[in-house]
């Protein structure tokens, strides 16, 4: 019979190859395995195979979160660092001009050699003089006072009586809205002195000087307007740079964040047109002349005497000794004699000042002609802020500064719809 076939079992005491494996065996093979594996582990994975999250990754949803918080404040410190930078790169170059005037002066007849001519193209003449030394004993009282009001060495400088104490108001009440803190006013009265000092306005009351104290008590907008050339003198000596205003302006902006510093007088301008405020050739037609009847001349607008900055040099003192002096000898207006001793060159029988000027930007620095009869009529030009207006072309003064201030800090689109062009 065919039996059923299965696999053999050995007998008795074989060689053993089917024997199970105990129990301690297979633990300690397990063991084994288990250290080798490890072994193998920390070789290819040195810092483990479950990382421990970092600090900042555990952090990153916040971080997120306070990124675009934080971005606004970046932008903005570094939009204040970079006009910082600026104002600074301009001071730098201010003093390397000085430094080179200064070099040239040293060197005049002893070296040659600072006065050769470079390249086509490349020669530029000096823009700015050289300031004074500042001469305290002028005036301690003043110095002191500008130290305390002055940032850098500049400061907004008017004269006011008690015939302009409301616009005065208005004025200072605009300097102190836009936060500019170097100002001062010139009491010219015991009044204005002692309204500036209740409103926690800077004043300065000048000694007792007949010549002065006669005009400036009693005088109109024109005479006293006339007294600020013999008064700007010791604030030019102590070496302070003033920008001199009126006050039938109005300001805007800080003005100290316009300016180029970069001549002896840096005016604002009567003209109205790109072609008024900074010049033109002005062609005279003369038929009987024939062949020759046109004349080429230049012409511009006068400089406004009502506004404009002043460095301490010796030709812009120069320039306040000689309006000073005429305006003493002479019944003029001051601005006409302020702008010719700046223009005027020299002629036979006259030498005339050899001051650097600069014109503002007349958009920036605005007349009110060119507020009312262009500005104001503009759809893109009324868009822009300026710096200052000044209400220099109409008597009613008080009226359209009151009117400048709804227009361009209020808002109110039709505020100076209802005024002339002009005046009435």
């Amino acid at each position: 019979m065919a039996g059923r076939h299965g696999p053999l079992m050995p007998r008795g005491g074989g060689s053993g190859v089917g024997k199970p494996l105990s129990r301690g065996s297979r633990i300690a093979i397990a063991v084994a395995v288990g250290v080798a594996l490890g072994c193998v582990c920390a070789f290819l994975y040195p810092e483990g195979l479950f990382l421990r999250p970092s600090t900042s990754a555990l952090q990153w949803p916040h971080h997120v979160g306070s990124v675009a918080c934080e971005s606004s404040d970046k932008v903005t410190n570094l939009k204040s660092q970079l006009l910082s930078l600026e104002r600074k790169n301009d001071e730098l170059k201010s003093q390397i001009n000085e430094l080179s005037m200064k070099l040239q002066l040293a060197g005049q007849g002893k070296n040659e050699s600072l006065y050769k001519a470079g390249p086509f193209g490349t020669v530029k003449a000096l823009r700015t003089n050289p300031t004074v030394i500042p001469d305290e004993s002028v005036n301690p009282r003043l110095g002191t006072i500008l130290e305390e009001v002055a940032v850098k060495k500049e400061l907004i400088v008017a004269l006011a009586n008690s015939n302009v104490r409301e616009m005065l108001e208005v004025w200072f009440t605009n300097i102190k809205r836009v936060g500019i803190p170097n100002y001062l006013v010139v009491a010219l009265d015991d009044n204005i002195e002692s309204f500036c000092k209740s409103n926690g306005v800077p004043v300065y009351r000048r000694d007792p000087d007949e010549g002065v104290d006669s005009i400036a008590k009693t005088g109109g907008n024109h005479a006293v307007s006339g007294l600020k050339f013999r008064v700007l003198r010791e604030f030019l000596q102590l070496g302070y740079s003033i920008l001199l205003s009126d006050i039938d302006i109005i300001f805007l902006r800080n003005p100290f964040n316009h300016l180029y510093r970069d001549s002896d007088v840096e005016s604002m301008s009567d003209g109205h047109t790109n072609m008024t405020a900074y010049g033109f050739n002005d062609v005279f037609d003369e038929p009987s002349m024939g062949w020759a009847r046109y004349a080429h001349t230049m012409r511009i607008w006068v400089y406004n005497s009502g506004f404009f900055y002043i460095r301490p040099t010796i030709p812009a003192i120069e320039l306040l000794d000689r309006v000073a002096g005429r305006l003493s000898r002479e019944k003029a207006w001051d601005q006409a004699v302020f702008n010719e001793e700046l223009f005027i060159p020299s002629h036979p029988g006259y030498e005339g000042l050899h001051a650097s000027r600069r014109t503002m930007d007349m958009y920036l620095f605005m007349n009110s002609k060119v507020l009312f009869k262009t500005v104001r009529k503009d759809a893109q030009l009324s868009k822009l802020k300026p710096v200052i207006v000044h209400s220099n072309y109409h008597p009613d003064k008080l009226d359209r500064m009151k009117a400048v201030i709804e227009f361009y800090v209020k808002g109110k689109q039709n505020a100076l719809q209802h005024f002339p062009d002009g005046s009435e």
